[in-house]
């Protein structure tokens, strides 16, 4: 039976393959995974798409899949994915957006990251493993780890996500570069959501990201990583089918909700 909806499942920097856990928790629905543009087999070189300009090719990309669609699509985002499914569907016929963390910086947070700069010197000084590392203590393990090695030795992106090692300083450019509107003109119903285990500036801007969205629903949850919804599919996708079933029977309001896993 053909899925009544589809979804369009935007990433930041993992592999498609990030999406795994969470796709079989939505049955009912056809999901589409796309090959991020710029990364994996779609590279590109910062002389072609500059970090000012990843944004855009982004939501160029998600333009024409959902133009392609038969279906209104919902968009499901993570980090950077969410980023650009919220600024897509300022344009694109969507039912929904879905948005875990949102790779925004709180301004003043913005005013000062370096993150970008500082994996760029390491890559000049030959050193892609420990540029890559940088970015994932700061991001997945923001709190401190350990022993790094002995995790990464586990994760399944590691160790191939070091040939993306400039590919995540471009994007890392790019949201250094990018300020938080005070509103976004975005009309459809969108769902932020963040987990305490991540970073706190990540969890403080999905918060203004929620803030500044018209049709808004935020949720937090307990001990969950940045890694939302690969690390606990379950949750993420039951607590969405919710907001989808909320928005199907137009009962969303703009509110905010706490879920405590308990562990």
């Amino acid at each position: 039976m053909r899925a009544s909806r589809s979804y369009c499942c935007t990433e930041g920097w993992p592999p498609p393959e990030y999406w795994n856990p969470t796709v079989p928790h939505f049955p009912d629905r056809t999901s589409i995974v796309p090959q991020r543009p710029g990364f994996g087999t779609c590279l590109d070189s910062s002389a072609e798409t500059p970090a000012e300009a990843v944004l855009e090719r982004e939501l160029a990309y998600v333009r024409a899949l959902a133009t392609d669609l038969e279906e209104t699509p919902v968009l499901f985002g993570h980090s950077y994915g969410a980023l650009t499914a919220i600024e897509a569907a300022k344009e694109i016929d969507a039912e929904a957006v879905i948005a875990y963390e949102p790779a925004v910086l709180p301004e003043e947070y913005r005013r000062h990251a370096n993150l970008a700069d500082r994996m760029e010197q390491l890559i000049e000084r030959g050193d892609r493993r420990a540029a890559v590392k940088r970015y994932i203590e700061h991001v997945l393990h923001p709190g401190g780890i350990d022993d790094l090695d002995a995790w990464l030795a586990t994760w399944p992106p590691w160790p191939d996500c070091v040939d993306l090692a400039e590919e995540v300083v471009r994007m890392n450019r790019a949201v250094e570069q990018y300020q938080c509107p005070t509103r976004f003109d975005v009309n459809v119903p969108v769902f932020v959501l963040s987990g305490t285990g991540g970073p706190d500036f990540l969890r403080e801007s999905a918060r203004a990201v929620h803030d500044a969205l018209p049709h808004s629903w935020f949720s937090e949850f307990d001990t969950i990583s940045h890694s939302g919804p690969a690390e606990a599919p379950e949750l993420i996708s039951s607590t969405a089918q919710l907001f989808l079933r909320e928005v199907r029977n137009e009962t969303l309001e703009h509110r905010t909700a706490r879920t405590n896993l308990g562990r």
